[in-house]
């Protein structure tokens, strides 16, 4: 495949839009006055020691976490699949407390996702950091493969997409040797036939920096697994650290669901032999009781760090479910330390749960809080910045500025576009993420001007799964509609006329497994629509995929439902 094939022409990129500059679409923007968020998990609730920090660090859906420490700072990258912007830089002094910096596919440019499910694009994106130089690897799934983006400053901006076309497979990562040498590792078929659903091998091959490819032989170091008798599944995210002598290999196994691990190999040599660690895993939560409370599933695609201490520190990604098997956060960053005994590293002890509060590195910045990355919180836009807030994301790449700060300043104007939630193009649509299984989201808008138009405010999993809060023109007075798509199909659950309002508010709420739909017409106050929807068709295991809900503000003309 010819990834250029793939690239849309340069956009204007939306966080520069300008009132009136050229919008394509007929229809009269829709205008929203402010959005809001509030998460109120119990488990959150728990007190906070002097010196601890909370778990997850990065609430709700970011998953395949990778580290890199860069002089006194640290930063991290997780995969965002098809939204954009994509692949997310956070910035932290202490691996605790994480700001959202840039985005390492940031312009129209780098990258198009159209045509493609939420749960392709770009997975598992590495982090490094080498002579000044800050370097981003990742795969392109189904839009080009695996690429090398680079930045002097984190924040960007980041380069065009240098492909690697020689190297197939996912999870590609650096590592910079102590002798000047650089390699590039990552998942792959074995030599040969795979054994079994799910045989995987982890490659390396040099990789000259001058000239952004791999060079010389490729070499497979590990087979499987770290017990190939055992037939292992999904040996990936493959990391490699330099410590005492050893070189350690450390990888994700099991699959990214309940049977999750990391697991860890050394060597004498960066080209092996490695000889795994005989108590490996070296984290997983498989071995744990499912029916115990508050459970954290789905535990590895670990990367470490060292701390300024010289103290050494596991970032990677867990889950928080409900009723056993469902969790609409996605796939969360944790930390947890790391214990260095008798030469290996171990991140959790076999049988102990991930702790939600435990001591912070010894480096933490005191009295700050984690809010908004997690804990319990409220945010608001009130839309009166120049740009929007780095916590909205556009479903796959916007093709014109349908989102418009400029055009009524302090409010978000929308232009709808046709595009239904059901498109594997961009609909007009702004998302967050839900960050706790407790939660409240709301906004205010003024109703739609002309008939055509619809509006409010969206639940999405994917393009199958989602809910849709609306209003829209109904002869000389208002209709409230709820619509629901699951597995693809889409219906209306329920309506409710109502008289003509300037301003409407509209809320979703979420416990676990319960959704709840409500409106507030020219401030005579809240009522229900509907309460108790199934929002189990917003969790990973219903929705499929490795993406987690969001919610946010949405325009559409009718042309699509």
């Amino acid at each position: 495949m010819n990834p250029s094939r793939k690239m849309v022409p340069l956009l204007l990129a939306l966080s520069a839009v300008a009132a009136g500059s050229g919008h394509a679409q007929a229809r009269e923007p829709v205008l929203f006055d402010w959005f809001e968020y509030r998460g109120h998990d119990a488990t959150f609730e728990q007190p906070l020691p002097e010196g601890s920090f909370r778990n997850p660090v990065l609430a709700g859906f970011h998953p395949d976490p990778a580290v890199v420490r860069a002089r006194d700072r640290y930063y991290l990258v997780n995969s965002s699949f098809s939204y954009f912007p994509g692949i997310p830089v956070f910035e932290s002094r202490d691996l605790v407390h994480w700001t959202q910096i840039g985005n390492a596919i940031e312009r129209p440019s780098q990258l198009d996702f159209d045509g493609l499910g939420m749960s392709r694009g770009v997975f598992a994106p590495t982090i490094a950091y080498h002579d000044g130089t800050f370097y981003v690897v990742n795969t392109a799934v189904d839009n080009g493969g695996n690429f090398l983006v680079t930045a002097k400053d984190p924040a960007g901006p980041w380069s065009d997409p240098v492909w690697l076309p020689t190297i197939d497979g996912i999870d590609p990562s650096l590592f910079f040797d102590s002798d000047g040498k650089t390699y590039l590792l990552n998942n792959g078929e074995p030599e040969g036939k795979p054994r079994y659903d799910g045989h995987r091998a982890i490659w390396m091959q040099e990789f000259d920096l001058a000239q952004r490819k791999p060079v010389g032989p490729r070499k497979v170091l590990i087979d499987g697994g770290v017990d190939p008798s055992k037939n292992p599944i999904w040996i990936e995210g493959p990391h490699i650290y330099q410590r005492e002598g050893w070189y350690y290999l450390v990888c994700a196994e099991g699959g990214t669901g309940p049977d999750h691990s990391q697991v860890v190999l050394r060597s004498r040599s960066v080209w092996g032999p490695y000889a795994p660690y005989p108590g490996n895993p070296i984290l997983t939560q498989r071995d744990l009781d499912p029916e115990r409370a508050n459970p954290i599933t789905n535990a590895g695609h670990a990367d470490l760090v060292e701390g300024l201490d010289g103290s050494w520190w596991a970032i990677f990604l867990a889950s928080r479910n409900y009723g056993g098997v469902h969790y609409n956060t996605g796939r969360e960053t944790y930390l947890l330390p790391v214990t260095w005994k008798d030469g290996w590293p171990l991140i959790l002890e076999h049988g102990r749960a991930i702790p939600q509060v435990l001591p912070g590195p010894g480096f933490m910045e005191g009295g700050k809080s984690q809010a908004p990355m997690t804990g319990n919180f409220t945010w608001r836009d009130d839309f009166d910045k120049p740009t929007l807030d780095r916590a909205w994301m556009h479903v796959r790449v916007p093709k014109q500025p349908w989102a418009d700060l400029a055009a009524k300043p302090g409010q978000l104007a929308i232009h709808p576009l046709a595009e239904g939630l059901n498109t594997l193009r961009n609909p007009s649509f702004l998302a967050r993420r839900q960050q706790h299984l407790a939660f409240e989201s709301s906004t205010a808008l003024t109703v739609p001007v002309e008939a055509g138009t619809e509006a409010g405010i969206v639940a999405f999993q994917n393009e199958r799964h989602w809910y849709f809060l609306g209003v829209r023109r109904a002869g000389a007075g208002l209709e409230l509609f709820l619509q629901r798509s699951s597995d693809g199909k889409a219906s209306i659950v329920a309506t409710k006329a109502i008289a003509n309002a300037k301003t409407l508010k509209l809320k979703i709420t979420g416990d676990s497994g319960a959704y709840s739909f409500g409106f507030d017409a020219d401030g005579k106050g809240w009522q229900w629509l509907r309460r108790n929807e199934d929002g189990t068709i917003l969790s990973t295991d219903v929705a499929g995929g490795f993406v987690g809900a969001v919610v946010g503000p949405y325009a559409r003309t009718e042309t699509n439902k």
